[in-house]
């Protein structure tokens, strides 16, 4: 009981604090005095808005260990693909494809229905121009203009650390993804050490990130100042708008590509599927976290939906940090809108760039809550859209983190049930301890 006094109030319900009160006094100042009076830029100007950035830079800081050591991670985990021989093959390609449908129709609903649309060019463009600053040390280095087949040839990096000193993520990142593919390939003492290496580069990432989402209480409340006392009753319009067309994707995603992939794909019906992970789906969006629904997917497919043992832990204990498509979905919707609410017009050839970066970000983003935060911080700052934005969706997270998270939990079975097609168990240990499989 003491210590559960001493904790306070979890982490979700600080930021949301966060954000009522500088939502609140936002709309308080503009609605009383106006967003442009004096004192009121001085505030942005110098208190608000470079508390809000520090915040924000600190995300930038680790965006780039975080990355590579869980891409490299997330790959290397994958090392039972030698094992499972096409079964793991087979989990590869269909998250790829999955995650990419995923994406694809976050941005198909966002250009659609043009959730960021319709705020005032002016302001827009004064807060525009503030948040350059901020993303400076990435924007300056992105290469927006590259289309066509330079695109793809400008993927390899000639030097990988030049490409990390100049923040040319996508490179990084395919680099990252080549490495862990190596670490696969080769087993030895020396690869086996390296990757302890990685992996408490991984865990120290993690744990910064951690330090730093804490602050995010008051970075919501200075940014989500800014922003109202700017935009005003506006702003709460977007933002409903937002949430109702990330919501729409993700429902999209959960109830006509899912089924049809299990019908189509799995050789089940869609009826008996989502009887059978009903359990798991409730505590997915109750806990809001992959990792603690884990025990619970692994005894769902083994005993509801009758997959084979070996093929379902496998690809469940990867799927829950290297399956994401409701992350990246989400990321891709986020970054679309915000691009909306600043009048930045994103070519198709950006909008790929982000698609890819999200579907890549789906294996490195981190399993935790705001783990996808840095990922759009920097497709962002790639993009040329002021990372202030962040703000603005930080508040309405914890709502649609339930939302992604419920998508990614049944993207892991709805994975497992398509691999697990044609497919026999090999015979395994005789405890099907569950619990053990999860902490494996």
């Amino acid at each position: 009981m003491d210590q559960a006094k001493k904790r306070g109030l979890p982490l979700h319900v600080l930021m949301l604090i966060g954000f009522v009160v500088g939502l609140a006094g936002g709309l308080i100042v503009n609605y009383t005095v106006g967003g442009d009076t004096a004192w009121v830029q001085w505030v942005t100007q110098n208190v608000t808005g470079p508390l809000g950035q520090i915040f924000l830079r600190l995300l930038f800081m680790l965006v780039l260990p975080l990355l590579f050591s869980a891409l490299v991670v997330g790959v290397a985990e994958m090392g039972d693909l030698k094992a499972l021989g096409r079964a793991g093959i087979k989990s590869l390609l269909f998250t790829i494809f999955v995650s990419a449908i995923a994406v694809g129709i976050g941005l198909a609903m966002v250009n659609l229905f043009h959730p960021g649309s319709g705020v005032d060019q002016a302001v827009a463009a004064q807060l525009l121009e503030q948040g350059k600053a901020g993303a400076a040390s990435i924007v300056e280095n992105a290469k927006a203009g590259t289309t066509g087949t330079n695109f793809f040839v400008e993927l390899i990096p000639t030097n990988v650390f030049k490409a990390a000193a100049e923040n040319d993520i996508l490179p990084v990142m395919v680099f990252a993804m080549l490495f862990g593919i190596g670490v696969v390939m080769v087993r030895s003492r020396a690869t086996a050490s390296m990757m302890h290496t990685i992996e408490g580069l991984f865990e120290v990432m993690m744990k910064l990130i951690g330090l730093v989402i804490k602050l995010a209480p008051f970075a919501i409340a200075c940014l989500m100042f800014n922003l109202s006392a700017i935009f005003g009753f506006d702003l709460l319009i977007r933002l409903a708008a937002f949430v109702g067309v990330a919501v729409g994707a993700m429902a999209i995603h959960m109830f006509v590509v899912y089924p049809l992939l299990v019908w189509t794909m799995g050789g089940m019906s869609p009826v008996k599927f989502f009887t059978s992970i009903r359990e798991a789906v409730v505590i997915s969006f109750s806990t809001a976290s992959s990792n603690a629904s884990l025990p619970v997917s692994l005894r769902v497919a083994e005993e509801q939906l009758g997959l084979p043992r070996k093929i379902a832990r496998f690809v469940l204990t990867v799927g829950a940090t290297a399956n994401q498509n409701g992350t990246a979905l989400f990321e891709g919707v986020t970054v679309l809108f915000l691009a909306q609410f600043f009048n930045i017009d994103l070519t198709i050839g950006q909008q790929f760039v982000v698609m890819l970066i999200c579907i890549l970000g789906g294996v490195g983003t981190a399993g935790v809550p705001g783990g996808s935060l840095p990922v759009v911080a920097m497709i962002l700052g790639i993009v040329g859209v002021p990372v202030e934005g962040i703000g603005l969706i930080l508040g309405v997270d914890r709502f649609l983190d339930m939302c992604r998270t419920t998508l990614n939990v049944t993207g892991d079975l709805v994975v497992a049930t398509v691999v697990s097609r044609g497919e026999e168990d090999t015979p395994d240990e005789p405890s099907g301890d569950v619990e053990a499989a999860a902490t494996a």
